[in-house]
Parts: structure tokens; sequence; C-alpha cells
């Protein structure tokens, strides 16, 4: 995969509303593994709990769902323009994710017109990084068009 490519998931992330909004940046992509990261903002935290409060749940879904995308995006030959939607998405909630959250994902398989990928989430803690969340992804690839 070109440094140019990696560019343009970089700019297609930055050019989406909701996922710009949420802060989301790509930090390393390879082929089949993408690492992103979501500042731990206020208006992301719930409300009304102890301080500091957790990290909705569902920014931590659409972390998983969108670190998969990334890492199966990297198996097309433009990623930024790859075709595919989310069939099944499944996550485990670990422990409440405090800090900024970081996401690494890996391609399990990217067949012809079917993906699957784990990711795994992290958050800072007093004690460093600690996971607090795992999530697997099945995608729709549509490989040549749709």
């Amino acid at each position: 995969m070109s440094d140019a490519a990696l560019e343009r998931i970089g700019d297609f992330l930055d050019d989406h509303g909701y996922l710009s909004w949420l802060g989301l940046e790509l930090e390393r992509a390879e082929p089949e593994r993408v690492t992103v990261r979501v500042p731990a903002r206020p208006e992301l935290r719930n409300v009304g709990q102890a301080e500091p409060a957790p990290l909705h749940g569902g920014v931590l879904a659409t972390l998983v769902d969108t670190t998969s995308a990334i890492a199966l995006r990297t198996t097309f030959e433009d990623p930024a323009s790859a075709q595919l939607t989310t069939t099944n998405l499944d996550v485990s909630y670990l422990r409440p994710a405090t800090g900024d959250v970081r996401a690494v994902g890996e391609v399990v398989r990217a067949g012809r017109s079917m993906g699957v990928a784990d990711v795994e989430v992290t958050t800072e803690t007093d004690e460093g990084r600690e996971t607090a969340a795992v999530g697997r992804t099945n995608y729709r690839l549509f490989r040549g068009g749709a």
C-alpha cells in the first residue's frame, strides 16, 4: 500500500462529518492492520457519573466498527474509495474507558465478498494502557463495484 493511499484514508476520515466530530485520528496503517485514536473529550462522556466519567459505550462501538472498516479497506487496491458495509458488529466492554482510547484492528479474513476483523480498544489509566473493549465485525466487501 502506497503512502498516497494511506494519506487518502486519513483524508476520508477528516472529511467524514461524524468521524471528524468524534476526533478520530488514524495513527498507523499498514496492510491488514491499523491503529486509530479518539481523545477523551467531555462531550463524549456519560453524564451523571463519578469523575472522570467514562466515555459513552457508543463511542467505543463506533471505534470498533470504524477501525475494522479501515483495516479491511487496506485489502483494496484503493483503500479510500473502497465500498463495504457492516453486516455484524459485536463489542464486549471490559472496563470503563475514562482516558483517551486507542484501537488496533487486524483483518482476520478478507475474501472476495466478505471480511472479518478483530479490534482491541485500550484506554489510558493510572496504571498505563488497559483493555477497555474488544470486538469483531463482519463486512460485506464490494470488490469491483457495487
